[in-house]
């Protein structure tokens, strides 16, 4: 894979309060290292930002970076929740991929992280 896309921040509206914001990526595709097939799921990143918010269409421009990309699902859920939680540096994320069926069996990987006080 080239260079990952670039993760782009704005400033929080209401950083003195806590709350969620739930991303859902519905289309996400990688490709089995093993096999080379495409893997097909879904990306669900939560988190609550504290002074920074991730901007959407570089969130898409990042993930699409993984189209043609080998990699286990357990790695790429890892990579992504380390990826944006260095960016934005939120007080809590989860990154949840859920994969279609592949041989009648489904995987679910959930990461999270939890800024340090």
């Amino acid at each position: 894979m080239g260079k990952q896309a670039e993760i782009e921040l704005f400033d929080n509206p209401r950083p003195q309060r806590d709350y969620r914001i739930t991303i859902r990526c519905p289309e996400f595709t990688s490709v089995c290292p093993r096999t080379g097939q495409p893997d097909f799921g879904e990306i669900v990143i939560e988190y609550c930002p504290d002074k920074s918010c991730i901007e959407l269409k570089s969130l898409k421009f990042y993930m699409q970076g993984y189209r043609d990309k080998g990699i286990f699902y357990e790695a790429l859920t890892n990579d992504i929740l380390d990826d944006l939680s260095v960016v934005c540096k939120p007080r809590w994320m989860k990154v949840t991929s859920r994969f279609t069926p592949r041989g009648g069996i489904t995987t679910e990987v959930v990461a999270e992280y939890k800024a340090k006080k």
